[in-house]
């Protein structure tokens, strides 16, 4: 890959209509909104413990009560409903089904997902099962976490639990949401939970990450799963001031260290020199991609933005990215988000052309795609006039990547609720429903019903 450039689209063109068929919906994930952290015999998760310690998290947030989805999760089918929903994604929490990470298994947790998704199918509703987005159990991450290896078939044994239970009635099964996220963020720079700062541990994460997602996805077909998914943050690098090499190592950490060995059976080069220089490679062993280079159905992007980086001959190594002295991230120009990411809807024209060119074999999906804006409820209505303007953007840039030869076949907008994010708690709202975290009263925002007419028209009307 060499150094992308991304087409600007604006917001108020004439009206698309997408393919028949094309999949909308929304997502969410079980840590951010389920709340219930110690009900029904759920064990802690490395996220539990890291909020727990002053400082990691905003304010000194968890996720203890979040939305209270756990309880309320009949309340949020019938917003989906309401805005005609065909889809919506969520996480299981592993460790409301297996609280110690192995061995006994937690009915309890396992009749939680039951009661959900018979709702959603009661509502016509698809349900989308993610196994891992992010939750690992404390007990596992006591003994080593991602940087050791047996992590990686507990997680299969993990998903051999949760089909078992919920394969006659889930068709779509993802197996890792973001692992960059997990790996990098986590072990690398510390920002995630566990919290660990170990470029080593970091790039060993990342390959048990990729062996867990094959040994489930091995566990997954022996059980007979019609359609089976990987999710990965993708961001198309871009670069400034002449950085083609530098945009091209940041793409190889970022994009093809999980896309290739996922798609291709194989690591980059680039990534297998830095990642030697950070503790070596031994923990890749005889066999392993083959493992990890599963076929499956569908590849789902989350996409926010892109990266642009630069030539600093005196750049320290961003804490996130490994091997990255002697370059800069440069940071936005242009219109952002309360995340201060960049609005650049053409980024996701540009990512999805290419991955239909590179990796011909899959089908796409976007499985998050939003922006945090500073929402403000107005009586009953919140008004986000921002958001609808980032989302037709976005979805725009979609169909043009249809329009090129993409096969992306549907869109699920992050988020369905406002909801914990992450190490910024309660202070960044992605939804499209508001939510009152004094009360968990629901609010749709201006964007859910404008969300809601584009589903009911397959498209976007002309503005």
């Amino acid at each position: 890959m060499t150094a992308e450039t991304i087409t600007t689209r604006e917001a108020g063109s004439p009206g698309l209509a997408f393919p028949d068929g094309f999949v909308w919906g929304a997502a969410t994930a079980a840590y951010q909104i389920e709340g219930a952290a110690a009900e029904d015999g759920r064990g802690p998760s490395i996220w539990d413990t890291f909020s727990k310690v002053p400082g990691n998290v905003a304010d000194g947030h968890t996720g203890d009560v979040a939305c209270d989805h756990y309880h309320r999760y009949a309340e949020d089918v019938r917003l989906m409903t309401e805005l005609g929903l065909a889809a919506y994604r969520f996480s299981v929490a592993w460790p409301r089904i297996l609280p110690a990470g192995a061995g006994r298994v937690n009915a309890a947790g396992l009749d939680f997902y039951d009661r959900l998704v018979d709702e959603l199918l009661a509502h016509g509703i698809a349900p989308y099962a993610t196994l891992y987005h992010w939750d690992l159990p404390q007990a596992l991450e006591d003994a080593g976490g991602w940087a050791v290896r047996d992590t990686a078939a507990r997680f299969a044994d993990y998903a051999a639990v949760v089909h078992e239970r919920l394969g006659d009635r889930v068709r779509t099964w993802t197996t890792l949401n973001e692992p960059w996220v997990a790996s990098f963020l986590g072990y690398c720079s510390g920002v995630h939970a566990p919290g660990r700062r170990d470029p080593a541990a970091a790039f060993r994460a990342a390959h048990h990450l990729l062996l867990g997602h094959g040994l489930a996805t091995q566990a997954l077909r022996a059980g007979g799963a019609a359609e089976i998914a990987l999710t990965l943050n993708l961001s198309p690098v871009i670069q400034v001031d002449g950085g083609e090499r530098e945009a091209t190592l940041v793409d190889g950490l970022m994009n093809r260290q999980f896309l290739d060995p996922a798609l291709r059976g194989r690591y980059p080069e680039d990534v297998l020199d830095v990642a030697a220089r950070h503790g070596g490679l031994g923990h890749i062993r005889d066999g392993d991609l083959a493992v990890v280079h599963q076929p499956i159905d569908l590849l789902g992007i989350n996409y926010y933005n892109p990266s642009f980086v630069s030539a600093a001959p005196a750049e320290p190594a961003n804490p996130a990215f490994p091997g990255t002295e002697g370059i800069r991230f440069e940071p936005p120009t242009g219109p952002t988000t309360a995340m201060d990411w960049p609005i650049e809807p053409g980024g996701l024209e540009t990512l999805l052309v290419r991955l239909s060119r590179d990796y011909p074999e899959v089908g796409l999906l976007v499985t998050e795609n939003g922006a945090a804006f500073d929402d403000r409820p107005d009586g009953d209505r919140v008004h986000d006039d921002d958001r609808i303007g980032y989302l037709d953007g976005h979805l725009r840039a979609a169909h043009a990547a249809i329009t090129a030869g993409a096969d992306l076949r549907g869109y699920l907008v992050w988020s369905l609720l406002d909801n914990f994010e992450w190490a910024y708690g309660y202070h960044k709202r992605f939804g499209i429903v508001y939510v009152d975290f004094e009360t968990r009263r629901r609010v749709p925002k201006d964007s859910a019903l404008w969300y809601r007419d584009v589903i009911a028209r397959n498209g976007l009307g002309s503005a």
